[in-house]
């Protein structure tokens, strides 16, 4: 794991509002604004505190809270993610930090047992309003223990609401309105794109926590995607139009629930799908979404769903087939000319 440590954590301050921020800094700025408006927010989570977050994201908040509000925790991801769930069903509202997706697999009894079905079983008597944060996705090298993508085991647990943000706009808002719900939410958050930077406006009105985005409109294909996957979509959209071809991209921003009324619309409108997820393509979110779309438009569609998604195989630790594991710009630029030129479906 790449980490860029904060030398004199003390004297950093937190992340402010500009008009372009990285990443780790709208996710920063709202845990800031967060544990200002209210004392029952908190965070729990390994390297938190003295140490900043191992991507930045908690810089600061130590030293303007203090130990009692921002926890360095042991390493026992079941154990903390346990004390969340009781934190927030005695009226708090925890921020949970697992310092990597992967390590959320030590923490799934606390996650699906409890956090997600507390609510449920007491018929609402309950709440939970707990909020976990899972860096994840392929980095740099950080081997198949270090790389995975857990979405396809995430998604089938009913009580979780998850979000996938791409920017450091949906980032801010989406945490912010995660911290507000009264329902766990699992906040997956990409290790590439903590560095990445967009614009940022603190002010502008956020769309709901589970909307989907259009991010480019086109007229031959739809290209649905989440994350990282999204810029490289964006990039490849680029490309065909130079070619001719205009791909409408769509941000899903949530994988549970999913947005499907941009979805369905698109796919009436262009008649091609195609879903690019870095997950792999076996029973993923992917596959769920072409399943769907398949059933409510199937008629008015040129071609089956289509998908472009990371190989079924753990992921190498050599640089070059890393890079081969998963999409790129490229493969997806490919993908939408094999979909173009394939005949119509019947």
């Amino acid at each position: 794991m790449i980490r860029k440590r904060n030398e004199n954590l003390g004297s950093i301050g937190v992340a402010r509002p500009a008009p372009e921020l990285e990443v780790w800094q709208a996710l920063n700025i709202a845990l800031d604004r967060a544990m200002e408006r209210d004392s029952a927010v908190f965070i729990l989570g390994e390297d938190v505190g003295l140490f900043g977050g191992s991507y930045r994201v908690t810089q600061g908040l130590y030293a303007k809270y203090g130990e009692w509000r921002v926890r360095d925790t042991p390493i026992s991801e079941n154990s903390f993610v346990g004390m969340g769930v009781g934190a927030a069903l005695a009226g708090g509202r925890p921020v949970v930090e697992i310092m990597t997706v992967n390590f959320a697999l030590l923490a799934m009894d606390s996650i699906v047992n409890l956090a997600a079905k507390l609510r449920y079983m007491s018929g609402g008597q309950l709440q939970v309003p707990l909020v976990m944060r899972m860096p994840g996705g392929v980095a740099k090298q950080l081997g198949a223990q270090h790389s995975q993508r857990l979405e396809h085991a995430l998604v089938n647990v009913p009580g979780l609401r998850i979000v996938a943000p791409a920017t450091p706009q949906d980032s801010y808002w989406q945490l912010t309105q995660a911290i507000l719900a009264d329902d766990p939410v699992i906040v997956l958050e990409h290790e590439l794109l903590y560095f990445a930077s967009g614009p940022f406006d603190a002010a502008a009105a956020p769309p709901p926590m589970h909307a989907a985005a259009v991010r480019r409109e086109g007229r031959d294909v739809t290209l649905i995607a989440w994350q990282r996957m999204v810029s490289l979509c964006m990039e490849a959209a680029v490309q065909l139009s130079g070619q001719g071809i205009e791909a409408e991209v769509i941000d899903l921003r949530s994988l549970r629930p999913i947005d499907l009324a941009p979805l369905l619309a698109s796919a009436r409108r262009t008649r091609r799908v195609i879903v690019v997820e870095e997950d792999c393509r076996f029973a993923g979110v992917g596959a769920e979404i072409a399943a769907t779309i398949g059933e409510a438009v199937f008629g008015e569609l040129v071609s089956p769903v289509r998908r472009l998604a990371g190989k079924d195989v753990p992921t190498p630790y050599n640089a070059a087939l890393e890079r081969a594991s998963i999409p790129s710009a490229a493969d997806i630029v490919r993908s939408v000319e094999a979909e173009l030129a394939a005949p119509p479906a019947g």
